[in-house]
């Protein structure tokens, strides 16, 4: 597909989640949704399974940071140097979401999930910026990342807001999210600069599984009350940023 073909399918894109959103009633966030499978404490940490399971955000975001970092031979190579600045953030992201994370699962409710949140949203921002920058222009994903950026941390400010006021809203966080999904589903149709953007389709393939893991908390739990679906939700998200990582490490320039 030609960059013009591209631009005008996120448009597009854009304008369809936009419309769909709005005609979805507002939905507040379940309360039900803090109640996780697996409440054990150990060492004196509660819910230890799904706050100890943070570690892989943590271990991915710093193993990305020292990769992105390191001058050399075996430095990650770009067309264009702005581009390391938008992979940084995403590996800082998920540096943050482990602590996020972590600081929501000790004691789950609404106030505590807004620092889960916030951070997935700059991960998933930054990488819409990437596949801008890398698929249609480098100068629109760099102009646009702050703008997207805002947009993923006014989904969240917004839906919080609108707990307070006791009318729950998620659909514009909910948009945001899904939109970027398909983002990423659509990059796999775009002209490349790189090898390997197939690898894209595997990054989905953990946040879907990621997801499916999150519905199914209870149900994995009780084969066997060893680990629940939350606490693989997140090694299975933390999987989706190493094969990030790991796609950065093996890919190289096409030639024009």
């Amino acid at each position: 597909m030609t960059t013009s073909k591209g631009a005008l399918l996120l448009i597009a894109l854009v304008v369809v989640i936009v419309i769909v959103a709005a005609l979805f009633p507002a939905t507040p966030q379940p309360q039900s949704y803090h109640h996780f499978a697996d409440q054990r404490a150990w060492l004196g940490i509660p819910n230890f399974g799904d706050v100890a399971s943070n570690l892989g955000f943590a271990i991915v975001g710093i193993w990305g940071l020292i990769a992105l970092l390191s001058r050399g031979p075996r430095a990650i190579v770009f067309l264009d140097s702005r581009e390391r600045g938008l992979y940084e953030v995403i590996f800082a992201g998920m540096l943050l979401t482990a602590f996020g994370s972590s600081y929501y699962h000790l004691a789950p409710d609404n106030a505590r999930l807004v620092w889960d949140r916030l951070p997935m949203t700059i991960v998933f921002a930054s990488l819409v910026a990437v596949v801008i920058a890398e698929r249609i222009s480098v100068k629109a994903g760099l102009w646009l990342w702050p703008a997207l950026l805002t947009i993923g941390i006014a989904s969240v400010l917004v839906w919080r807001s609108s707990e307070i006021r006791g009318h729950g809203d998620l659909r514009f966080y909910a948009a945001v999210q899904a939109g970027s999904v398909l983002v990423l589903l659509i990059a796999l149709f775009l002209s490349a600069r790189y090898t390997r953007g197939s690898d894209y389709a595997v990054v989905v393939g953990f946040y879907v599984l990621a997801k499916i893991l999150e519905t199914a908390d209870r149900q994995v739990f009780g084969l066997g009350h060893i680990v629940s679906g939350h606490t693989l939700k997140h090694l299975a998200a933390a999987a989706a940023g190493y094969w990030i990582l790991r796609m950065l490490q093996k890919r190289s320039p096409i030639a024009a």
